[in-house]
């Protein structure tokens, strides 16, 4: 996809300089401290390229540097709105033919050191956010028959286990077993509570009407 500047800038860039310039000023890479740049275009995919003649280093230096200036944000509304764009670097002999190639993503903004930041500390939560997911995905996981006592009980018969059923109709089947048990169980504790209040307080025992007491 090619990229091209905002339509805005296009004109208020063409106002600040001759109309010589109005054949590349849609072009959003501009190349500075060059005599001789050259803006191509290609009528197929509409892509945009400079090309700039290659100078021997500096006395001095070891490296050439050339100057690049983006004449778009890259948050334009009407450009590139806050999409990745790719710039593509070629070293190219007179003939065209191809020496090296790099490409590298690019973001044009006007406060670099704070986006910067931004984006660490973005890219540092999500690391520790992944961190976090892989510790509980290797933790060990919790076995669903795994009893779970009730506050204040530690005996086998007040223990609650958890049994996961597939399909409802042997839940249903299964609900129907544990409440008649529960009902069982319940019918049994209320006849003890009753044998027990029969029972004479202080360890005497309930006469009959055929036997008479010491007192009589």
């Amino acid at each position: 996809m090619f990229v091209k500047r905002k339509r805005e800038r296009e004109m208020l860039w063409l106002f600040g300089f001759s109309f010589s310039a109005a054949d590349h000023r849609s072009h959003l890479i501009r190349a500075e401290g060059s005599q001789r740049p050259q803006y191509l275009e290609d009528y197929n995919t509409k892509r945009h390229s400079v090309t700039v003649p290659y100078e021997p280093p500096q006395p001095g230096s070891e490296i050439t540097t050339i100057l690049f200036n983006f004449m778009c944000n890259s948050s334009c509304m009407g450009g590139m709105n806050r999409r990745p764009i790719l710039t593509i670097l070629t070293l190219e002999t007179s003939d065209g033919q191809l020496l090296g190639r790099r490409c590298f993503e690019v973001r044009v903004c006007a406060c670099p050191g704070r986006d910067r930041k931004t984006e660490e500390a973005n890219s540092a939560k999500l690391q520790t956010g992944a961190k976090q997911v892989k510790k509980r995905k290797s933790a060990p996981s919790t076995d669903p028959d795994m009893c779970k006592r009730k506050s204040g009980s530690s005996t086998d018969e007040e223990e609650v286990l958890m049994l996961p059923v597939k399909g409802r109709e042997r839940y249903n089947m299964l609900k129907k077993i544990n409440d008649a048990l529960e009902l069982a169980e319940k019918e049994a504790k209320n006849k003890t509570r009753a044998s027990k209040e029969l029972l004479p307080s202080s360890g005497k025992r309930v006469l009959q009407k055929a036997e008479r007491s010491d007192s009589d």
